[in-house]
């Protein structure tokens, strides 16, 4: 049996490793569970899971959590940073699932790894934050870093029993988001709402928001390149609106090779937690003929510039995508709110990103400095804007 850690338990990712659990309870055990907000949510998963440990991320959750278990409870409930370590390196777990949106997810993963679990991530901005130093740890404590994104799920699949030396290209698979063929001049009366409803995917609100800006492909580019470690001119990004194809990979002899699915979480989750085996999930085959066509297309970063600052991040490399991502977050958050439009969150990224020096080999301190600068940074330009009447 591999006992787990769930970070972030309660989102899209977490509850659906938890549906994965459910179907093989002799293969999987959960020793700990992590949530941010949704008590409720989380209070119904101790109750069928039975973890050992439970974190919350404010004090005041933690009374409102026990009153939920209440009387029969077990389980530790424990709260905040050090709650989340805990969760991490709980000595009884085999693998951490890193399932914390944001920048959030970035320390009780390192910490699972200096501890010598394997992870399974789909916490992108991990390695956005911090690549060289996480997969650097990773080496040192021979910890596996299993995908859980579908896309590089996909090509750590394309990749298994061919040489390193024979691959020629990446070829990552965007859906376009909502607004794929909205045309440019119509993205003002853009809506939360409207960014929200994503054509083929289920995610939380965060990531809908980043899919719809196709800034989440930024990040996901930016993470492949530290995850396989190759340069980014090796990763194209192609428009694939039916998202079939997860991703695909190509070599020096001119062949393709693609993995597909139906859009659903399970498959490249199910995969992280029982590699090198499959598991019989019996989730649907694409149904090819009634599908008719799979098309591609080239992404448009002048209509979508959060893919443009992205990529050039990832160029740069340093501090600047710690920083991109930083910025990223607080003007998501701002636009879900209704403080900023649409078009606006690429303009506190790209602002936030020319006022930054970025550094060249920079120590976890400096990227958690970076983070906390670039925050500071968004936030007064949002702040600026809105007196100033410009948003």
């Amino acid at each position: 049996m591999r006992n787990l850690t769930i970070l972030g338990a309660t989102g899209s990712i977490g509850k659906n490793t938890l549906n994965v659990v459910e179907k093989f309870p002799a293969l999987f055990g959960i020793k700990a569970l992590t949530a941010g907000r949704n008590i409720a949510l989380l209070a119904k998963q101790i109750k069928r899971f039975l973890p050992e440990l439970a974190i919350v991320y404010r004090e005041s959750d933690v009374f409102k959590l026990k009153q939920l278990l209440a009387p029969n409870n077990r389980t530790e409930i424990m709260y905040g940073e050090d709650g989340y370590r805990a969760a991490a390196v709980h000595p009884d777990v085999d693998m951490v699932v890193s399932a914390i949106v944001g920048a959030a997810g970035l320390l009780p993963t390192l910490a699972a790894i200096d501890a010598g679990k394997h992870i399974a991530l789909a916490n992108k901005e991990t390695l956005v934050m911090a690549g060289d130093i996480v997969m650097q740890r990773a080496e040192e404590n021979n910890v596996s870093i299993l995908p859980v994104d579908s896309e590089h799920s996909a090509i750590f699949q394309c990749l298994a029993g061919n040489r390193k030396t024979d691959l020629k290209q990446i070829l990552l698979t965007a859906s376009g988001g909502p607004f794929q063929n909205l045309p440019a001049d119509q993205f003002k009366s853009i809506t939360p709402e409207r960014a929200l409803a994503h054509p083929t995917w289920e995610m939380g609100d965060k990531i809908s928001i980043d899919s719809a800006t196709l800034m989440n492909k930024g990040l996901e580019v930016i993470e492949a390149k530290h995850l396989f470690d190759v340069s980014h001119r090796t990763i194209q990004v192609v428009i694939h609106p039916q998202s079939i194809i997860h991703s695909m990979v190509s070599y020096i002899d001119g062949s393709v090779m693609a993995q597909m699915g139906t859009p659903d979480m399970k498959g490249a989750i199910a995969y992280a937690l029982s590699f090198p085996e499959r598991l019989p999930l019996n989730l649907p085959v694409p149904d090819f003929a009634g599908i008719g066509a799979l098309t591609f297309d080239a992404p448009d970063v002048k209509k979508f510039p959060c893919l443009a600052l992205a990529l050039s991040a990832c160029e740069t490399g340093g501090t600047l995508p710690c920083v991109l991502n930083a910025a990223n977050e607080v003007a998501v958050d701002a636009f879900l709110n209704k403080r900023i439009g649409f078009i606006q969150i690429p303009e506190v990224i790209e602002h936030t990103m020319e006022n930054h020096n970025s550094i060249t080999a920079p120590e976890i301190d400096d990227i958690l400095l970076a983070d906390q600068w670039a925050r500071k940074t968004a936030a007064q330009w949002i702040v600026f804007s809105e007196e100033k009447g410009n948003i």
